[in-house]
């Protein structure tokens, strides 16, 4: 195990006990100054985060997985390491802040920025029907059953806009989790924005490969919405679509427009589309857990992502470390600048980490139920569930990271198996890093919850 300390006290001020306490739901009440408690529990040499350090260490003692860190940092400061593990069961090199992990659906918040930062440049409108960029979505049809006939269809009454696409309010399917006729269209039609191994793993279905991304819009347009326009919460391949939408507004792929807007001011060296074969030595194994053992289903020698993929998936493809997607985590927290580097105006960012969702849209029974959703992630409402200004989304290989602008901090946590909720790690994350702030808080002012 292994805990970096590098946050210094004077970027803690920012905690409130508002958040903290609500983030997880707490009805505790702590008084005093739970920034300067927070501030002084960090500058002491114990771990800050005794709860999380010893769930770290236990995942990897019990070989649940073969590695798993987590960097919270304060401010702009650079973050506090906490690691177990190796790269790959029985390895011998430990997982660090320049590990190559498999990002997945962490993918989309960085995606949906690139969206922000193109309606901020004047390119696109939140409200704007996709159809202006992608002339293929015009005329769409919604199944009058989700998991009907795709025969049985009723035309559209609202155009698909940006606002829809960021918010996964589209009405569009995904592969994984739509049901029915429709989810076989999907597989049919290359509809398969993702990548997990080079064998066939149980549970998949086998079907073409997915097209380049100019097929893939009109092969999606070419089937009808699960749900209409607006009216749902449906996690969907719209963050993928919202790529190309990124190529066609900007006149750039989006692994393009990334590098160029984002990447290369951040200073995100470590980030891809396509794993580099010089890097294939920094890159952890993926795992699926079955029967209590950890059954390999990528190894980094001979990963998949080593392919180059059909397009650069804006919602699912992104391999990159712990180091790099903290310095995306910190653009956030700064509003669009990190570390005196701007690529986006404070409004920008703002309204991007804010709920975009379409006034009336049923989140029932949905992930997100209770909070709210802004640009590719799940956005805090204000109330004891959903706290005001936290902003974050998951991978399916276990990642997990958040903002939280109303107590200056983000966090991130790392580790690679699938299906994500075979353990609550994920789930979870945010709970233990609540936990152990409100610890330190306590034990900064010498009282108790009550």
């Amino acid at each position: 195990m292994t805990i970096e300390k590098t946050a210094d006290k004077t970027t803690v001020a920012a905690f409130n006990r508002r958040s903290v306490l609500g983030a997880i739901g707490a009805g505790a009440f702590l008084a005093g100054a739970p920034g300067a408690a927070i501030a002084r529990s960090l500058a002491r040499p114990a771990a800050p985060f005794p709860g999380l350090t010893k769930i770290i260490n236990d995942y990897v003692a019990e070989k649940k997985v073969a590695g798993m860190l987590a960097a919270i940092g304060m401010g702009q400061s650079d973050p506090m390491m906490i690691s177990a593990g190796t790269h790959k069961l029985g390895g011998e090199k430990p997982v660090d802040m320049n590990t190559l992990w498999r990002l997945y659906s962490q993918t989309k918040p960085v995606t949906g920025m690139a969206i922000m930062m193109l309606i901020e440049d004047g390119q696109l409108k939140l409200d704007q029907p996709v159809a202006d960029i992608l002339p293929e979505f015009a005329d769409m049809r919604v199944l009058q059953n989700p998991e009907g006939s795709l025969d049985e269809t009723v035309p559209a009454r609202t155009q698909i806009t940006i606002r829809h696409l960021l918010t996964h309010t589209a009405g569009l399917g995904y592969n994984i989790i739509s049901k029915g006729p429709i989810r076989k269209a999907y597989f049919a039609e290359g509809i398969t924005p993702g990548v997990v191994s080079r064998m066939p793993l149980p549970g998949t279905e086998p079907g073409p490969p997915t097209p380049d991304i100019a097929t893939f819009s009109k092969n999606l347009a070419s089937l009808p919405l699960v749900y209409e326009p607006g009216t749902k919460w449906s996690y969907s391949v719209s963050i993928d679509l919202l790529g190309y939408v990124v190529q066609v507004a900007s006149g750039m792929p989006l692994e393009e427009f990334l590098q160029k807007r984002m990447f290369d001011p951040l200073g995100m060296k470590d980030t891809f589309f396509q794993l580099p074969a010089d890097r294939v030595a920094d890159f952890t194994d993926n795992y699926a857990p079955l029967g209590g053992t950890l059954i390999p289903i990528d190894p980094a020698a001979n990963s998949i992502y080593l392919d180059k993929p059909a397009f650069a998936f804006g919602g699912a493809g992104l391999v990159g470390s712990a180091a790099d997607y903290d310095k995306f985590l910190a653009m956030l927290l700064g509003f669009g600048t990190y570390k005196g580097t701007a690529i986006m105006q404070p409004e920008t960012a703002k309204l991007g980490m804010s709920n975009l969702l379409p006034e009336g849209a049923d989140m029932k029974g949905t992930w997100v139920a209770n909070h709210g959703f802004g640009a590719g992630g799940r956005a805090g409402l204000g109330t004891a569930a959903s706290p005001a200004g936290t902003f974050g989304w998951g991978g399916a290989a276990g990642t997990s990271a958040f903002v939280d602008t109303g107590n200056g901090f983000r966090a991130g946590g790392y580790t690679q198996y699938m299906p994500s909720n075979t353990y609550p790690f994920q789930s979870n994350f945010p709970k233990y890093v609540y936990a152990d702030l409100m610890q330190q808080m306590s034990a900064g002012e010498g009282k108790t919850s009550p």
